[in-house]
């Protein structure tokens, strides 16, 4: 008789066999996955800033994705307001008012009422900015959200106040839902990336709105003037940045409406043609506020009328007046941060606090907003704009009420543009 272990081993060993010659049964071959249909992507607003582009720089040849977008697009040469400097210019851009209304009266800028606090472009006290409300800040109240790859006083909470002890804490404002501090040392292709990036979030959390700068081209300007190679290599270099934009835009199937515009032209400026304040009036008469294309002068307490004598009369190559008497075409000097005294060079000539004792060449801005050399880029394209237009000129302030319209914001009241110039060009949404 088998022993019991005996038998179970056997059988175990038969059942063993029996798995061995019958073969395994065929899995069904999986359902093919339903291929997931692409996001149908409502379009974005871009507005891009290339510091210190003139118009006629299309021209060079080393500018084809900018050439093609203003040939595909709607292009046409658009004034800067007066003073033609960076951080004026860019606050009118977003906030469709000129400076002597908003505020930001230059890059250097001192007020009557807080004599020691002294504005610099570095300065992101929320008192300098709180004149008026750039258009990040009316989108974010409307539920707009909005993303700034820099742009000048984008990192300031406009509306908070600001303690005057350090560390200076503020309360209250608003600023961009993202919103980077500018630095220089973040490269082109970073900051077409960072834009891609907030792009590729979740609809919720994705901006509808966002800014790009670009400084490079007005620094090549600066140092080497705007005829240069230097100049050329710089706006070759943000064209193929923004190629980058427009490719990596396509890539993820994202429409763009893209407002591109600069700041302010640049003329050649040279050590030579040079006005010397101090040839012209004792420097213990004034002070200078700032200077260069123009100089904003305060006279010393008590010699007003020495400055006055000194240099409200005809100079060869400047002409100055009382703030209250500057030109009105200039729609400048009601301000009052901007100082007693103003004094305009011709084109090409700087107001200085005295003689350059080095050579010098290279260029510079803050000429007559009219001036050929201080004109602006300016392009729009995308699917709200029409192919191929070219406007007459116009005013830079009339951006903002553009950029409302193509977001979805009603007109503004109380600002000193208007969408006017392009609706001849903006395709029905």
């Amino acid at each position: 008789m088998l022993k019991l272990p005996f038998v179970a081993a056997l059988l175990a060993a038969a059942s063993l066999a029996a798995c061995a010659q019958t073969p395994p049964p065929v899995a069904a071959a999986p359902a093919p996955a339903a291929t997931a249909p692409a996001e149908a992507r409502a379009p974005v607003t871009i507005l891009v800033s290339i510091d210190g582009f003139r118009p006629d720089y299309l021209q060079r040849g080393v500018t084809p994705v900018l050439s093609r977008l203003a040939a595909t697009g709607v292009t046409g040469p658009m004034h800067p307001s007066f003073p033609s400097k960076t951080f004026p210019n860019h606050w009118t851009l977003v906030t469709g008012l000129r400076p002597d209304r908003h505020g930001i009266v230059a890059n250097r800028m001192e007020d009557p009422a807080d004599p020691k606090n002294v504005f610099t472009m570095a300065t992101d006290d929320p008192s300098w900015w709180n004149g008026a409300e750039p258009i990040w800040v009316a989108a974010e109240k409307a539920g707009i959200r909005t993303a700034t790859q820099f742009w000048p006083g984008s990192n300031v909470p406009i509306g908070a106040t600001r303690a005057a002890e350090w560390p200076h804490k503020t309360q209250g404002g608003t600023r961009p839902s993202d919103w980077q501090q500018y630095n220089e040392a973040i490269s082109p292709t970073q900051r077409v990336n960072g834009v891609l990036d907030w792009l590729r979030r979740p609809a919720d959390i994705r901006p509808r709105l966002l800014t790009l700068y670009f400084e490079a081209v007005d620094t090549a300007g600066h140092r080497f003037g705007p005829d240069s190679g230097e100049v050329n290599e710089a706006a070759a270099d943000v064209d193929a940045a923004v190629g980058a934009l427009v490719a990596g835009l396509a890539a993820m199937g994202q429409p763009a409406n893209l407002v591109i515009v600069a700041d302010h032209g640049m003329a050649a400026t040279t050590s030579e043609r040079v006005v010397a304040l101090d040839k012209l009036a004792d420097p213990s008469l004034y002070h200078v506020v700032e200077a260069g294309p123009y100089a904003a002068l305060t006279p010393t307490p008590g010699k007003e009328a020495a400055v006055e004598k000194a240099l409200l009369k005809p100079h060869a190559h400047m002409e100055c007046w009382r703030k209250g008497e500057i030109p009105a075409r200039f729609h400048y000097g009601r301000n009052p941060r901007v100082p007693a005294i103003l004094c305009l060079a011709e084109d090409g000539w700087q107001v200085l606090p005295t003689t350059p004792t080095q050579p010098q060449a290279g260029g510079s801005h803050g000429f007559d907003n009219m001036a050929p050399d201080m004109a602006a880029l300016f392009i729009a394209n995308g699917p709200a704009f029409a192919s191929g237009r070219t406007l007459p000129d116009f005013d830079n302030v009339d951006v903002y009420p553009l950029l409302r319209d193509l977001i979805g914001l009603p007109p503004a009241q109380g600002i000193d543009g208007t969408d006017a110039p392009f609706r001849g060009v903006l395709k029905a949404q």
